[in-house]
């Protein structure tokens, strides 16, 4: 991996927000870091020269964060949140800020469109493959931050009690019949919908360490193959049933293993309530997509120069890794169709 570029890429992105238009997420940090993992840097900043166009600025803090439950999910503190974090992460062992503010954050997974978890995910995986230094640790420190200013939870999520394996949690998922609105919106009618309490559940929980990492990767794979399904239905958004639970593995071997249990149900409890509030009731037939290996599949990627789709990408060139299965392959491929 470049490190340089993406430490200038960094430096860069640190000057604006976690949000612009109001709400959107910044995705920048993701997709360059996903462009640098697989060799595409030399197209980092040409492609930032154009993405920093839209983006605000830093936003300003009001006040110290002193009671930090009373300040989670409150957006107006965001640039409170922003400067607790960099205060920590500059006091502190990184490992040793995440243990504590992950099983906080944790039961907000779905702040952000699931972007505070996503975007925490990717600046891990730097710390903990390549090393620290201090753009590296702003990165996680402003994903954090923006976790907490987000902070929602899914309604209904919980300690798994189901008896399901994957395809078959997936498969039983209800899908609320006015798919219409934000995903707050959106999430907000999930505790109407019949089955969904059942749902939000219904993954038979691991039994240890080793099974909740098997879980969560099969959990990707999965919601990858379901992307071939159901994108149609609503191409962006469905990336982040993949990018979620993708992120959470990322995670987990930077954490006590006591956590691994709860990021599993957390992870499900993202991915099946983007399915539920996003995806169509019945699947579209199966898309042509060009075939090719990871490395081809992931270059079309970052020639199509969608953040969404780079992300999702680099999500299903990890799942094929662990997995071997190619058909997991295509959903990047279908994703750059759809967007």
């Amino acid at each position: 991996m470049d490190d340089d570029i993406l430490d200038e890429a960094y430096q860069r992105l640190h000057r604006t927000g976690p949000e612009f238009e109001g709400w959107l997420s910044n995705h920048g940090p993701m997709a360059v870091e996903a462009l640098v993992r697989h060799g595409h840097g030399a197209r980092v900043h040409r492609w930032l020269d154009d993405y920093l166009r839209r983006l605000d600025e830093l936003p300003r803090g009001l006040r110290p964060i002193d009671d930090w439950r009373a300040a989670l999910g409150d957006p107006k503190r965001a640039g409170d949140w922003l400067a607790h974090f960099d205060r920590e992460l500059r006091d502190r062992p990184w490992r040793g800020v995440l243990g504590d503010w992950w099983p906080r954050l944790l039961p907000g997974i779905a702040a952000g469109a699931t972007h505070g978890v996503i975007r925490v995910g990717h600046a891990v995986r730097v710390l903990r493959t390549d090393g620290e230094n201090p753009q590296r640790l702003a990165e996680l420190g402003q994903a954090l931050g923006y976790w907490a200013a987000r902070w929602q939870p899914v309604p209904g999520a919980g300690p798994l009690t189901g008896r399901s394996d994957v395809p078959a949690a997936l498969a039983a998922v209800p899908r609320i019949p006015a798919q219409t609105g934000g995903i707050r919106d959106r999430l907000g009618r999930l505790p109407d919908l019949p089955g969904w309490s059942g749902a939000a559940t219904a993954l038979r929980p691991p039994a240890d360490p080793a099974g909740a990492e098997r879980t969560l990767t099969e959990l990707v794979h999965g919601a990858g193959l379901d992307y071939l399904r159901f994108g149609h239905g609503n191409p962006v958004m469905l990336v982040h049933a993949v990018t979620a639970p993708t992120a959470v593995l990322r995670t987990l071997p930077a954490l006590d293993p006591a956590l691994w249990a709860p990021s599993v149900a957390a992870a499900w409890s993202a991915t099946a309530a983007v399915t539920s509030v996003y995806a169509p009731p019945a699947p579209a037939p199966a898309p042509a997509v060009p075939a090719g290996g990871p490395a081809e599949v992931f270059a079309r990627a970052a020639r199509h120069g969608d953040a969404h789709v780079v992300k999702l990408a680099d999500a299903v060139l990890e799942a094929h890794a662990a997995t071997g299965d190619a058909r997991v392959l295509a959903a990047a491929g279908y994703a750059g169709q759809l967007i």
